[in-house]
């Protein structure tokens, strides 16, 4: 199980979930991908701290602080499909659909419990490790409060609009993986219907940080 204030100090941060919605702005563009997670970063945790619903959990507010100031930085498709795993090649174009309203369902409610925590946390984004020309890039950051800095790292890749977010790390264990392995018993005992109904079921359980494995 991962630490929970380790979650708690990282859930703004960690709200970088969502499906792709809205383009993006011009000038994400030609922003390079360290200073797009410095900027959203910031921008996400400003929000909630001015706002006391947003740090109570309020589940409508944070799916439209998500909706506004997230979503056209992550592929969600990506993440999807490689937290199902090879299961995602065989299901209907329904079925991927519904995957992914569920899992960002799910990654909403289960990181809204944890906003409670955020006070005065900040980002620091660490120099980036990337050769020019690179479509791939690792950008590690650590976010800063109480206690010592947590890990938070972000997988991004270059698409014709400006990088996107596809995976992240916290304190060295990455959200796609740690789904992979959980929705892989799923779909072995009860195909991805079963999968969709899970995952529906638990996006409106209390919130609880992830387990890891």
């Amino acid at each position: 199980m991962i630490n929970r204030r380790a979650w708690s100090a990282a859930a703004a941060a960690m709200l970088t979930m969502g499906t792709l919605g809205a383009a993006l702005p011009a000038r994400a563009a030609g922003e390079t991908p360290d200073a797009l997670i410095k900027r959203v970063s910031t921008d996400v945790l400003e929000t909630i701290k001015k706002d006391p619903s947003l740090r109570e959990g309020d589940v409508s507010k944070v799916n439209a602080l998500v909706n506004d100031k997230v979503m056209p930085y992550v592929n969600f498709r990506r993440m999807t499909s490689a937290s199902v795993g090879p299961a995602w090649r065989q299901a209907t174009p329904a079925q991927r659909e519904k995957l992914e309203t569920e899992f960002k369902a799910l990654l909403i409610r289960t990181y809204s419990g944890a906003l409670t925590q955020v006070s005065n946390q900040t980002i620091n984004v660490k120099p980036l490790r990337a050769a020019a020309g690179d479509t791939d890039v690792l950008v590690r950051t650590e976010v800063l409060g109480r206690g010592e800095p947590v890990q938070l790292d972000y997988r991004l890749e270059k698409s014709g609009d400006g990088w996107k977010i596809y995976n992240l790390n916290v304190l060295g264990v990455w959200l796609v993986e740690t789904y992979r392995n959980q929705f892989s018993q799923e779909i072995n005992a009860r195909g991805i219907d079963g999968l969709i109904e899970t995952l529906a079921t638990r996006s409106k359980m209390p919130a609880t940080p992830p387990s890891k494995g």
